[in-house]
């Protein structure tokens, strides 16, 4: 731990990491000053009410975490970035899916920055979208108690909250240290963490828990990081061995080097994507609610007890918190995005053409084709655990309270504890990064 310190200080101490620290630290205390501005029309009282029942297990529960608790107070970021995750998810299976957007994104630089302009136009009409359907069920609840233009105004000012954030994004990607819009989520979370904290000592010390609970859930705490840790760290090794070559009087190659693979090669995204995709019908059903929506639908013919009643259905099953088909889905949505983003980062066909083209081959694999197949399998393979590990680390978040006893210590067991985790090794990865640029050793040398 003394010698971790003190590459810490050594990276501070460089000017250039130093100042990409600081501006990270900067944008998180503008993200904390702007969390706190409230937005008119809403019933403190009322408010408090709906986040104490269901809707705070479900999907309020999940927006209001990724939001840093900017739900709840119903703030200009109340929306948080989830909109723009959900726009980059639509848009990466519509490159996969349409050949010119993927004849597009391969045109370099200029073809992404089309994509990514197009993604920030989707999340305007999401954030709306969305901003209207929380605006309406809020009003159904008494909770909003405005008139249409003042939900109108807000929704605006949600939007741009939302717009807000994705720029800031942008800035800490670009001058601060890590992926922008990662650190934007882990800031929310972590600003909820003192919170959690104050109800966990306050429940214990009206005698609602006991000490037994909190020891319980304190070692489930230190286990679940251990396992996220590992997870994110471990990888498998390819041996690859390199061909000498003669040029001139020089002869070059000839050694040994291994290709390493990662078993969580995804990293925090597929979780990121899986929430956005199982929150989606939810907010559609929101959307759903308004009384003018019903009104509309009903004019088909269909009897307005019918809609409420399909549109409550829908909000059930798609609670992981109350539903045990929504968990599985949950559970497999986070799967089949591991395997699915794995595949779009890592090419196995790029990776086998680089190496034959070096000289580089795998020992007792034939270049070319084999060595793809070869590298497919075993990714295929190594990703499993992962995603299962994934999946499970997801759910837990639904169960943890019911185990524990601790129902306010919403970090532990779940997807905020392996975001929080995941972006803080990526983070210190690429501090270590800068260190070993300039020759220092890093956080994780051994």
């Amino acid at each position: 731990m003394k010698e971790r310190l003190a590459r810490l200080a050594q990276a501070i101490r460089l000017p250039d990491v130093r100042q990409r620290i600081v501006f990270v630290l900067a944008m998180f205390a503008v993200y904390v000053a702007c969390a706190h501005v409230p937005l008119p029309g809403i019933d403190k009282v009322q408010m408090e009410r709906l986040f104490g029942g269901g809707f705070g297990g479900g999907l309020g529960g999940l927006l209001d975490a990724f939001a840093g608790g900017s739900l709840r107070r119903f703030s200009i970021l109340a929306m948080g970035i989830m909109p723009y995750i959900t726009a980059s998810i639509i848009f990466q299976l519509l490159v996969m899916a349409i050949p010119s957007l993927e004849a597009l994104q391969r045109e370099g630089e200029w073809g992404q920055r089309k994509i990514r302009q197009w993604t920030k136009y989707l999340t305007v009409g999401l954030a709306a979208l969305q901003g209207f359907g929380m605006s309406g069920f809020f009003s159904q609840q008494q909770v909003f108690i405005g008139g249409t233009a003042m939900m109108a105004f807000d929704v605006l000012m949600m939007v741009a909250g939302t717009m807000f954030l994705m720029y800031m994004g942008d800035l800490i990607t670009e001058k601060g240290i890590g992926q922008g819009v990662s650190l934007i989520i882990f800031a929310g979370i972590m600003t909820r963490l003192p919170t959690d904290l104050a109800q966990t000592v306050n429940l214990w010390w009206h005698g609602e828990i006991g000490f037994g609970n909190i020891l319980f859930l304190a070692i489930l705490f230190g286990v679940t990081i251990y396992g996220i840790v590992k997870v994110q760290q471990a990888e498998r090794k390819i041996p690859v061995q390199y061909a000498k070559r003669v040029r001139g009087t020089r002869v070059y190659g000839g050694s040994s080097s291994f290709l390493p693979l990662r078993v969580n090669q995804a990293g925090v995204i597929p979780i990121i994507f899986a929430i956005a995709v199982a929150m989606f019908p939810q907010t559609i059903a929101v959307y759903l609610q308004n009384d003018a929506v019903v009104g509309t639908i009903a004019r088909l013919g269909i009897a307005q007890d019918s809609i409420r009643n399909a549109i409550a259905g829908l909000l059930y099953f798609t609670n992981p918190q109350s539903s045990e088909f929504a968990l599985v889905l949950y559970f497999v949505l986070v799967i089949i995005f591991t395997y699915f983003y794995t595949a779009v980062t890592f090419n196995p066909e790029e990776i086998a053409e680089n190496l034959q083209k070096s000289g580089g081959t795998v020992p007792g694999i034939r270049p070319g084709e084999k060595t793809r197949d070869h590298l497919d399998k075993i990714l295929y393979r190594i990703t499993l655990p992962g995603a299962l590990f994934l999946g499970l680390i997801a759910v837990m978040q639904y169960r943890v309270g019911d185990i524990t006893g601790v129902p306010t210590f919403t970090l532990v067991g779940g997807t905020s504890l392996l975001i929080v985790v995941g972006v803080a090794l990526d983070t210190m990865q690429q501090i270590e990064a800068q260190l070993l640029m300039r020759h220092y050793r890093g956080f994780l040398s051994a």
